[in-house]
């Protein structure tokens, strides 16, 4: 699992690191000249804007949309995770499970009755129950699981 990001002040974004951050997220690979010329702007103020961005910790990356399905992995499950105890070495000692837990996609860290939403993709209902019972259930602080299966994903709005 990866490190919480940094706090990140939002007052330093003005409306062009806005517009940026819009084209970045519509298409990771749009080359500067051509984000450039979308923004109206210079090409060196582009890179250097992007470039901040990056820095700042506001662009942490760009990645590829892919189809789970096409490489096999066409189950996607909620899993609820809920803890026995919230000691920090235990909460420690299960986040060192769920970093190597095969099939993982994201980790949410939640408050209310459930501690943790485990978003995963299988190749079979097998080899869920198997993630389930052999990388979650036997940990010893956890207390409960609930397996959601996820029918369909829609995107949502967005922030920007």
């Amino acid at each position: 699992m990866p490190p919480a990001s940094p706090s990140v002040d939002p007052a330093p974004l003005d409306a062009l690191d806005r517009r940026l951050l819009t084209e970045l997220a519509a298409d990771g690979r749009v080359t500067n000249a051509a984000l450039a010329k979308r923004l109206g702007i210079a090409e060196s103020t582009c890179l250097q804007r992007v470039r901040s961005l990056r820095e700042r910790g506001v662009v942490r990356g760009i990645h590829a949309d892919i189809d789970l399905a096409a490489l096999g992995y066409p189950i996607q499950a909620v899993i609820k995770v809920r803890l026995g105890s919230h000691n920090r070495d235990h909460v420690a000692s299960f986040h060192q499970v769920l970093a190597h837990v095969p099939g993982v996609l994201r980790v949410l860290h939640v408050g209310g009755e459930d501690d943790y939403l485990l978003h995963v993709a299988v190749s079979s209902t097998a080899q869920l129950r198997d993630l389930v019972l052999e990388h979650l259930n036997v940990h010893p602080v956890v207390r409960h699981t609930e397996t959601q299966l996820v029918f369909e994903e829609i995107a949502g709005a967005g922030v920007l």
